[in-house]
């Protein structure tokens, strides 16, 4: 691995309390959060991905149960003062999330709008886009890039396996994460994500210099991604 991006296999809120204790503060934080999605009867029979038993339950992943109020005061205090932090969520969780992060002493910035170009069905509309709530501690700070729009048309592209199975049901485009990283941090700055899932953010690290730490609790999509970052470092030596 290189000695630029480190990986963690254990659970968020263990981790981020080791790099408060140790002083380890980051420059900017992104995060997709295991968030809560509406519950169903049944996952439908069009409009993406969420088609599983466990998404008829409000979830998407066995390991849903991270509740905001215990992993967001350990990303506030993690993250050095005058940064940015991008947190991903639904309308499910839009308002909690608002609620909280500003109980904690963010300061919320604005709400962008990724664009996903897909749709998904649902009985009140199709949803075709994701919130990314922009947050920042302390000091205003501006982003490096100001004629970039608040509304991010980046395709919703998933990584297949040799089955043609989507290697992670949540996967966000590297694309987005390399927009958010070059705006918001500067080459050779630590970017974290806590719920890395399929490493996307480190590859974005990779193809933008920062450093990167990860941190996610599923042991296999650990070693996926694990594996897919170890893959794209080698070819780059």
């Amino acid at each position: 691995m290189n000695k630029n991006i480190k990986l963690i296999n254990n659970d968020s809120l263990i981790e981020l309390q080791k790099l408060i204790e140790n002083k380890r503060l980051v420059d900017l934080i992104i995060i997709d959060p295991p968030y809560k999605v509406t519950s169903r009867g049944n996952a439908g029979n069009s409009g993406g991905m969420l088609q599983k038993d466990i998404n008829k339950k409000g979830k998407v992943f066995a390991n849903n149960n991270c509740n905001v109020k215990d992993w967001m005061p350990l990303v506030y205090q993690v993250l050095k003062d005058g940064s940015h932090c991008y947190i991903m969520t639904n309308h499910v969780n839009l308002l909690e999330y608002l609620i909280v992060a500003k109980e904690n002493g963010f300061h919320f910035i604005k709400s962008l709008i990724w664009n996903k170009g897909n749709k998904i069905m649902g009985q009140a509309y199709m949803s075709q886009f994701e919130y990314v709530l922009f947050f920042r501690k302390g000091p205003f700070k501006k982003i490096n890039k100001c004629g970039t729009s608040d509304i991010l048309n980046i395709p919703n592209i998933k990584t297949k396996d040799e089955n043609g199975i989507n290697i992670h049901d949540t996967e966000k485009p590297i694309a987005l994460y390399q927009l958010l990283i070059e705006n918001s941090s500067n080459v050779g700055d630590i970017v974290m994500d806590c719920f890395f899932g399929s490493g996307n953010c480190a590859f974005a690290c990779l193809n933008t210099n920062r450093k990167f730490i990860g941190i996610e609790i599923d042991e296999n999509y650990f070693n996926v991604a694990n594996e897919r970052i170890n893959n794209e470092i080698n070819k780059q030596l």
